[in-house]
């Protein structure tokens, strides 16, 4: 992220202020959640006005010497939002204690939809006349910390996305359906490419799906404004405006209509006109009423099944059908569906039939349970596409990601951004984009690389930093701070063992971090006249390998040594009685201390960072070593539609790729083991606090 790299650290900071304020406040989530919305974007489309102000202004018609007023087209030509001085932040932030900031902020809302046609009635205001003014007060300065005044990039954009997740999370609004993960929707955007065209999406939620296929416009350097067309379906009314505002704070628009896809046919009338579907529609639905879909124009497979109550069994091929039925003659479609449905039997299994026979089914992948907020369930995305090439009109890729995860929390796993694209790499492979893939593995080195250089010089916070040499004068740091108390110490006392050990361990780390040094200077300027053929870039990781294991091997010693000093801090002030010695300074050993772990834990980060991209590296060539898609055990695998017949027309990846073997972890990571152990109890103990406060309110409410 531009300037930022502490953008996570922020989001929970600003999410965590804002949390405490509801708790503070007597306000439910569900009364909390519009407001607090609202107001994100507002300060979101101060950031993007700010942005382009200055070249909007620079860029206007003068006529006597006097530039023509700015206008709201001036704006949207850049992507951004133009807000009158009353809907600014920085006003609404300045105002006075005793101003009403509901008002104000009401005010600043009516005069967004009054120059927006598509946000009218949308932004909260009768909202806040709920919320307290103080309360207000602290939102409003919560939202404005310094350091988002200084950066680029669509910050708030980000932290606009990571406040739906949490208020999903907690089940503000419509029991968390609203928001589909991001990094869910990510992996749909990445295999559809929406470069161009009409984007459709039947459930469309808080919009995420439009979002991200913006993303992947934008990362072409393109405006998706100009490129791609939104149209939306949703029929619960607040989760429609959080989908506009959502749209607005980034810039985009998009016709979204209140509509309950199984009875209102085609609102938009783009039944075979869309260029691309993306949904993540309600599982498992059994209350259809079979009489008024029956000749619905989008089910050309017919029912799936009609129980005695005249209701359809199970919604969730009329869905699949639905998005087939929307695509254009090249459309493609992707979407998030039940894991039962790509095995049901009997009428269901018909439907899948004359799908799979269409040709048009292209890609499974499954994904693992605890992606999502609000149910714990594992689900497949399914990829349609009526357009595919002659040779893989009757093959269907196979992709099972279920062991592919990272822990967000212990209720929560979503991909990394690594992991993202690994999985997208083999959908290159499959499209036969080699070249895209050996990028990627080329990137993943560059990266090794630039993070091993990164061990001696980085910028950080707007500074250069030296996290190894930092490390290293910290320690010295804190061996000075106990020096006048050493040497009051005999040289062959008990404490010198641990002592000498820590000074012979300094000495070598020097020496490793040296030899580190040169090893990647040397490798990097081996980079420049690296050739970036298959065989050419497995070499590459090949010859690699010793530095990522010289990080590895440095992170091991940093801790190592940073454990040796404090054992020996605890030897004087335990054995030895330093705290009792005017020469022992505890104040400025504590801070010494605390210095240096902060040194080493900047030090372990970015060592770690080297290994981490050359695994990258690692895991794509080990699997697909002569950069073309092959058939891995446990992980893909290009089905062709004869075994699929065979297997009773199931579409469950993991019938076909088989299990993966055992991997045996040579380097297990007893550090992130004990962190994912720390961020379970951690949950445990906030899961215990709430039962603990329900139980006290029982009492209390029975008198007890």
């Amino acid at each position: 992220m531009p300037q930022l790299e502490n953008i996570e650290a922020i989001e929970k900071r600003l999410w965590s202020a804002a949390d405490t304020l509801r708790a503070n406040s007597n306000y439910a989530s569900n009364e909390y959640f519009l407001p607090v919305m609202g107001l994100i974007f507002l300060r979101h489309a101060y950031s993007r006005f700010l942005a382009v102000r200055d070249g909007v202004v620079a860029a206007l018609p003068q006529r006597g010497g006097k530039a023509r007023e700015l206008t709201k087209e001036d704006f949207s030509q850049k992507g951004a939002i133009f807000l009158r001085e009353k809907a600014q932040f920085d006003f609404l932030v300045s105002l006075k204690d005793s101003d009403d900031r509901a008002k104000a902020i009401i005010e600043a809302m009516e005069s967004i939809e009054a120059d927006y046609e598509t946000l009218r009635g949308v932004l909260p205001k009768a909202e806040y006349q709920e919320v307290d003014n103080a309360v207000l007060k602290q939102l409003l300065q919560t939202l404005n910390p310094e350091e988002l005044k200084r950066v680029s990039g669509d910050i708030f954009g980000r932290i606009y996305e990571y406040f739906l997740t949490q208020f999903a999370d907690q089940k503000a609004h419509d029991g968390g359906e609203f928001f589909t993960p991001v990094s869910l929707v990510s992996l749909i955007a990445g295999v559809l490419e929406p470069e161009r065209g009409t984007v459709l999406d039947v459930a469309c939620g808080s919009g995420g799906m439009f979002v991200q296929s913006a993303h992947f416009v934008e990362r072409l350097h393109a405006n998706p404004s100009e490129r791609l067309t939104f149209y939306g379906m949703e029929k619960n009314p607040t989760t429609i405006r959080l989908a506009k505002m959502n749209l607005a704070v980034h810039g985009l628009e998009g016709n979204i209509l209140k509509a309950i896809t199984y009875y209102d046919i085609d609102p938009h009338e783009l039944l075979g006109k869309a260029d691309f579907v993306m949904a993540n529609p309600p599982f498992n639905v059994d209350e259809v009423d079979a009489d008024i879909v029956r000749r619905d124009p989008r089910l050309p497979f017919g029912l799936p099944g009609v129980n005695k109550s005249k209701k359809v069994s199970n919604g969730n091929y009329l869905w699949i059908s639905y998005f087939y039925s929307f695509l254009n003659e090249h459309g493609r479609a992707g979407f998030v569906m039940s894991s039962q449905a790509s095995s049901a039997g009997r009428d269901e299994a018909k439907v899948r039939q004359k799908l799979i026979e269409t040709g048009a089914v292209d890609i499974m992948i499954s994904i693992r349970s605890n992606f999502f907020y609000t149910r714990t369930v594992p689900c497949e995305l399914w990829f349609l596409d009526r357009a595919k090439p002659e040779d893989r009109r009757d093959k269907v890729l196979m992709l099972d990601a279920r062991n592919i995860y990272r822990k967000v929390t212990r209720k929560i796993y979503d991909f990394s951004p690594e992991q993202l694209q690994n999985l997208l790499a083999i959908v290159w492979l499959y499209r036969g984009r080699g070249d895209r893939f050996l990028d990627l593995v080329a990137r993943y080195l560059e990266q090794t690389l630039t993070e091993a250089k990164g061990c001696f010089e980085k910028e950080a916070a707007g500074e250069k930093v030296n996290p190894l040499a930092d490390f290293a004068a910290a320690l010295s740091a804190m061996k000075q701070a106990m020096q006048p108390f050493l040497d009051t110490l005999l040289k062959d006392a008990s404490h010198a063992e641990t002592l000498r050990q820590l000074e012979q361990d300094c000495k070598t780390f020097v020496r490793e971090t040296e030899g580190f040094r040169e090893h990647t200077e040397s490798e990097t300027t081996a980079w420049v006249k690296q050739a970036r053929t298959n065989a050419a870039l497995n070499e590459a990781v090949r010859r690699l390998a010793p530095l990522a294991e010289q990080s590895r091997d440095l992170v091991r010693q940093t801790d190592l040594l940073y454990k040796l000093a404090c054992r020996l801090i605890d030897v004087y002030e335990t054995g030895l009685a330093a705290k009792e010695n005017d020469l022992w300074v505890k104040r400025e050993i504590a801070k010494t201390r605390k210095t240096a772990d902060a040194a080493r834990q900047a030090a372990v980060e970015q060592l770690k960072r080297v290994r981490y991209f050359h695994k990258q590296a690692v895991w794509l060539t080990d699997r697909f070593p002569e950069g073309v898609l092959r058939d891995v055990e446990g992980l893909v695998k290009l089905v062709d539609r004869k075994e699929i017949e065979t297997a009773d027309w199931s579409l469950t990846p993991g019938r076909y790729v088989g299990v993966a073997p055992e991997e045996e972890d040579e380097n297990f990571d007893f550090e992130q083991t004990l962190r994912d152990i720390h961020v379970e109890l951690e949950g445990l103990n906030a899961e215990a606090a709430e039962f603990a406060a329900k139980i006290k309110a029982n009492f209390e409410g029975l008198g007890m």
